[in-house]
């Protein structure tokens, strides 16, 4: 099974806020195999909408991808991010 890759796009607007959703995020990320690669950093916006944040996971599968998403550790901490920051999330297979 390939390995897959979580990538965000976040633009925070309560930097408070949005710290109580990475702490949990983290943590379930991790429980469910995640590696962050990318957080934050340096990036160059070649097209599209640029956001200050941008984060890169390397997860198992993209099925223990997406079970971290429908965690209930994840949701609970999914919760601080609403309203706390705009984001784009998606899960990407990688090549074989």
């Amino acid at each position: 099974m390939p390995a897959a890759y979580w990538i965000a796009h976040v633009e925070v607007t309560d930097p408070a806020r949005y710290a109580l959703y990475a702490r949990g995020a983290s943590d379930a990320i991790a429980a469910h195999g995640g590696e962050f690669l990318a957080r934050s950093g340096r990036f160059v916006q070649l097209e599209g909408r640029a956001r200050a944040r941008n984060v890169l996971a390397r997860f198992p599968s993209l099925e223990a991808a997406v079970a971290c998403y429908n965690s209930a550790e994840y949701q609970a901490a999914l919760i601080h991010a609403k309203g706390a920051a705009e984001r784009d999330l998606m899960v990407v297979e990688a090549l074989e």
